[in-house]
């Protein structure tokens, strides 16, 4: 496997956005923690799918009004995914472990696994961010090409195009083929997944079987194959859509910088972590609060990368502290003003890597 360090000897710049952090919290006596405002999203958020879900299950409703519920659902599991999950898997949703653990299931409930998301995302992405060779958020694929230390094909020419069909399918492959890979090749990318227990390995498998039975089997018994199918691949679509730009918006838009290391390569990266960090991630829509109760904050990555254990519902303030030490180190911090300025950066930025190199 590769190995990346950093040039963590001073960490100048980290220490003084965790001083001015730190001394936010302890000024305004609060908890890095979620609070009423996370929790109470919650609550909003799940009920608002088990509504959804028993609608279409228990009452007959047109064609069009079922498609876009189905889509709708698929929003709302995806927002679930950014508000309740993230913040738990990352520790900060409760300062009581049990409850973090207990709200991480919530990507179980949502097909995934939260043991596996927790290394590649936590461990993985987190720490080897846009480092190429290691980031399984930019791995290698033939048909897309995120970043230019990757090998092109003609086919990329018009990835800019057919993303968008590939990111509808995302969240369908994630739940029934990733996730089965990683947990049988026991890696992500070429880093050796983390050993699981047999608690893990039963939630992995029991949780696979009720997603197959709610998703799949009850849904498909109570309205028929066909319905069930149309629904199923709408709720997906919308889902994957979803996640795949949001989580998109934060690395692969212009200006965000990239590494690149091969396999049993050494890298040794000359800015230190958090540097790396800023350079690499971006903000968009800081200032739209709609975006941003939707997102869970994922419009301030920025932040979230540097601080990844504190939740969501405190960036808006932490970024200003942020914001200045990156003036005052002379630090890059890339934000873009609107979501559909980050959406277009995206598409431009796939279409420039799907030209062929010079």
């Amino acid at each position: 496997m590769p190995k990346v360090t950093y040039n963590n000897k001073s960490k100048p710049f980290y220490q003084t956005i965790k001083s001015g952090v730190d001394q936010y919290f302890a000024s305004m006596r609060l908890k890095p923690t979620g609070n009423w405002k996370l929790y109470s999203k919650s609550v909003v958020l799940i009920t608002s799918a088990a509504v959804l879900y028993l609608s279409l299950l228990l009452f007959p409703l047109p064609v069009g009004v079922s498609i876009a519920l189905c889509a709708l659902l698929g929003f709302v599991l995806a927002s679930i995914g950014f508000n309740v999950m993230h913040d738990a898997c990352h520790g900060s949703y409760s300062s009581r472990k049990w409850i973090n653990n207990v709200m991480g299931l919530t990507l179980n409930a949502l097909g995934g696994n939260a043991f596996i998301w927790k290394f590649k995302h936590n461990i993985i992405h987190h720490t080897y961010t846009n480092v190429d060779g290691v980031d399984d958020d930019i791995n290698k694929s033939p048909l897309m090409r995120m970043c230019a230390t990757q090998k092109w094909v003609p086919a990329h020419r018009f990835q800019h195009i057919y993303v968008v069909p590939i990111y509808a399918i995302s969240s369908l492959a994630w739940v029934l083929l990733l996730d089965f890979d990683k947990y049988f090749k026991r890696k992500v990318v070429d880093t050796p997944l983390q050993k699981m227990d047999r608690k893990e390995h039963f939630i992995f498998w029991i949780s696979k079987v009720l997603y197959v039975l709610f998703y799949i089997l009850l849904p498909a018994l109570v309205v028929g194959w066909v319905p069930w199918l149309i629904g199923f691949i709408c709720m997906h679509a919308a889902m994957g859509i979803t996640l795949a730009i949001v989580f998109q918006l934060a690395h692969v838009v212009e200006d965000t910088a990239f590494e690149h290391v091969e396999v049993n390569d050494q890298l040794q990266i000359e800015n230190e972590w958090a540097i790396h960090q800023v350079i690499t991630t971006a903000n968009f829509a800081r200032t739209n609060k709609i975006v941003s109760w939707f997102t869970g904050g994922l419009n301030f990555q920025v932040e979230h990368h540097l601080f990844p254990r504190i939740s969501h519902v405190h960036y808006p303030a932490i970024s200003i502290i942020v914001k200045q030490a990156c003036q005052q180190y002379n630090i890059a911090y890339n934000e873009f003003p609107t979501m559909r300025q980050a959406v277009l950066s995206h598409f431009r930025t796939m279409k420039q890597l799907g030209r062929k190199p010079v």
